[in-house]
């Protein structure tokens, strides 16, 4: 990983910047960053409605990365102001869905010390093995 999960994470916090959009629409309680096998790292933030057709953080920026035309995600962090988050069920599914090797994902799950989970771990008995 030539971007360091320090930066990953650093990263991820200058991304969360909450804010109201309109009366119906917040957005940037949570952002993510992701490390693609590249090197490249594509932030995303969260966007919630009145009505809940929002989505998260990690789709968001796994959004920026396709359309970008990578695929490869090795690392993701989720934050909320400074603390970092799991992804969610449906972020997992997603991830999951891109490819053989998405269960070997690093996810942050510490910071002070520095401590990773692998996507596998966070959902073990994906559907499409």
């Amino acid at each position: 990983m030539t971007v360091t999960w320090q930066q990953l994470y650093d990263q991820a916090v200058a991304t969360c910047q909450p804010r109201d959009v309109s009366d119906s629409m917040y957005v940037g309680s949570v952002a993510a960053a992701i490390l693609t096998a590249r090197g490249d790292v594509y932030t995303g933030i969260s966007i919630d409605t009145a009505c809940s057709i929002g989505y998260c953080a990690e789709r968001n920026a796994l959004g920026s990365m396709l359309t970008a035309g990578a695929t490869d995600v090795v690392g993701l962090v989720a934050v909320r102001g400074r603390d970092i988050l799991l992804p969610c069920g449906v972020c997992r599914e997603f991830m999951m869905q891109l490819g053989q090797h998405s269960g070997d994902i690093e996810i942050l799950t510490s910071i002070a010390p520095i401590q990773t989970t692998r996507l596998a771990t966070l959902y073990p008995n994906f559907w499409n093995v």
